[in-house]
């Protein structure tokens, strides 16, 4: 049922509907939330991402994703009543207690939004259209996902290639660290690993591997921000680049380190290597 009257003509009607049940099959984007393995096979099989919180649910329309239904607590309603008279889907308000029940876990920002996905882009299509290319193997923790993304937007790499093994970006937890940022950088799927690095050479980039291995070139030393199209390789938390990787690599290269540390953690290596892969380069 409507919130807001259609006396009220300061604040126009927005399709707000009041869910009381946590078994209201309306709520069904939003159940399990907590539950990783179900919600990996669920979101990308029916389409769906969940935003969490109002940034994360603004950037995402402004990216052009169309929304399916927004989840709010009463208190934000009024803070997303721009968004609920501008976009068709259902709102559902619901208490705190009913939302926790819902989604697993207490929501602290008070709004969620079930978003539509986009088809991603092929490999070939991102390689013919940008120079500065991060690509992840086994990358398989969320967090260090969202991290990766949020560097590579704000560091000016122009794309991200993931191994058939990595994290989805767009799993919550994802979506949430990067602020939105895994909608700002454009990513796809590599079909096979590491065969699928051959494509990666074939368009003209120069395959950097980052390892803390000590015959490993210092980044200042190979200059990538000169080179004309760079791919730099980044490895899963802990294991790093995996064998094959790195024999698939043009060159090996390595983060100076200093006080005896041997390796920084890959979403803090990633905003290094980053940097130095596009400084110089105008930020877009």
């Amino acid at each position: 049922m409507a919130e807001h009257s259609s006396t009220e003509p300061d604040k126009p009607a927005g399709p707000i509907e009041t869910i009381e049940d946590p078994a209201d099959p309306r709520l069904r984007d939003y159940t399990g939330l907590t539950d990783v393995e179900l919600r990996r096979r669920r979101e990308p099989a029916e389409g769906l991402f969940i935003a969490e919180g109002e940034k994360v649910i603004r950037r995402a329309r402004q990216a052009g994703y169309e929304m399916r239904s927004m989840l709010l607590s009463a208190k934000w309603v009024d803070v997303m009543r721009d968004v609920i008279d501008e976009v068709p889907a259902p709102v559902y308000a619901v208490s705190p207690e009913l939302a926790e029940r819902v989604t697993g876990y207490h929501v602290h920002r008070g709004a969620l939004a079930s978003m539509q996905r986009k088809p991603l882009p092929t490999a070939d299509e991102l390689l013919r259209a940008h120079r500065r290319v991060a690509v992840m193997e086994a990358v398989n923790d969320h967090t260090n996902i969202g991290a990766i993304f949020r560097s590579a937007a704000a560091l000016g790499m122009d794309a991200v290639l993931l191994s058939p093994d990595c994290a989805d970006p767009l799993y919550r937890r994802s979506v949430k660290v990067s602020m939105g940022a895994v909608f700002s950088v454009p990513y796809a799927r590599l079909d096979s690993w590491p065969r699928g690095l051959d494509t990666v050479r074939e368009a003209g980039f120069n395959l950097l591997a980052l390892t803390p291995d000590p015959k490993a070139k210092a980044l200042d030393e190979v200059a990538p921000h000169r080179m004309e199209r760079v791919a730099l390789m980044l490895g899963a938390e802990g294991d790093g680049l995996s064998r094959q990787a790195l024999v698939a690599a043009d060159e090996w290269v390595r983060i100076p380190m200093a006080h005896g540390v041997d390796s920084l953690n890959v979403g803090a290596a990633a905003a290094v290597a980053f940097y130095a892969v596009a400084t110089g380069r105008p930020a877009s």
